[in-house]
C-alpha cells in the first residue's frame, strides 16, 4: 500500500524501440494482440477529433477537485512520456487545460490521459496536444491536497504502473505493461498481417460465413433458412 504525498523519481520505462514499434498500431489491434487485456473503460474519450498518442506512463494520483499533483508530475516528465492521472474518487472537474499542456509539452510529454475533466479544448486542438479524459468541464480546481506521483494507479478500471506503455486513439486507451511491450508489438504486427489477408478476401466478396467455416456450427445449432 502506498501513501499519499510520495513522488517516485526513478521509473523503469519500457524500451524506447518497443514503444516506437507499438506506436504504429491502433488500440484495438494492441488490445487483441495482448490477449484482450489492458483497456480503459470506454468513457475515456479524446477531447478533440484526431487525437492519438503513444508513450510511457508518468502516473499521478489526484484528489477530487485538486490539480496540484499535475504540477508536481510535470517535473518528472521526460521526452516521450504520457501523463496518466487517476483520482482517489470520481471527479469530473476541469483538472487540466492549455497552460498545463504548454508546461507538459515543454518537458517532452506526448499527451495526457485523465480519469477526470479537461478544459480549453479549442486551445488543445490548436496545439495538437492529445488529451483523453472522462469529461470536458470548464469548472476549475484548487491546489490544496497531496496526492502522489509515479505510484501504481487504477485509471478507468485499468491498472497503470509507471513506465508502462499507453496507446490511445479514437477507439479508446490501452495499457501495455512495460515488460510486455516488445512481445505485444510483435503480436500486433502478426495480427495486422493476418488481417490484411482477410481484408483482401472480403474485398473480393468472400463471406465471413465461408472464410471462418461458420456454416457447419450454425447448422448444428439448428439455424434454418426459409425462402
Amino acid at each position: 500500500m502506498h501513501h499519499l504525498g510520495v513522488v517516485h523519481r526513478s521509473v523503469d520505462r519500457a524500451d524506447p524501440a518497443a514503444v516506437e514499434a507499438l506506436s504504429r498500431f491502433g488500440v484495438a489491434t494492441v488490445h487483441e494482440a495482448m490477449g484482450r487485456l489492458g483497456l480503459m473503460r470506454p468513457y475515456i474519450r479524446p477531447v478533440y477529433e484526431g487525437a492519438k498518442l503513444c508513450g510511457t506512463a508518468v502516473t499521478v494520483l489526484l484528489q477530487p477537485g485538486d490539480n496540484w499533483m499535475l504540477h508536481v508530475a510535470a517535473e518528472q516528465v521526460r521526452e516521450g512520456d504520457v501523463v496518466v492521472a487517476g483520482c482517489t474518487t470520481e471527479s469530473e472537474d476541469g483538472f487540466f487545460g492549455e497552460l498545463l499542456a504548454t508546461s507538459l509539452r515543454a518537458r517532452g510529454a506526448r499527451g495526457l490521459v485523465i480519469d477526470g475533466g479537461c478544459r480549453d479544448v479549442d486551445d488543445l486542438r490548436r496545439m495538437d496536444f492529445p488529451v483523453f479524459s472522462r469529461a470536458v468541464n470548464a469548472k476549475g480546481t484548487v491546489k490544496a491536497t497531496l496526492g502522489s506521483v509515479n505510484v501504481p494507479v487504477v485509471v478507468a478500471n485499468a491498472l497503470v504502473n509507471p513506465g508502462d506503455v499507453i496507446v490511445a486513439d479514437a477507439d479508446g486507451v490501452v495499457v501495455v505493461p512495460a515488460a510486455r511491450a516488445a512481445e505485444v508489438a510483435e503480436a500486433s504486427a502478426r495480427r495486422e498481417a493476418a488481417e490484411e489477408g482477410k481484408r483482401e478476401r472480403f474485398r473480393a466478396g468472400e463471406l465471413g460465413l465461408d472464410m471462418y467455416g461458420m456454416r457447419g456450427p450454425l447448422a448444428e445449432l439448428g439455424l434454418t433458412y426459409v425462402d
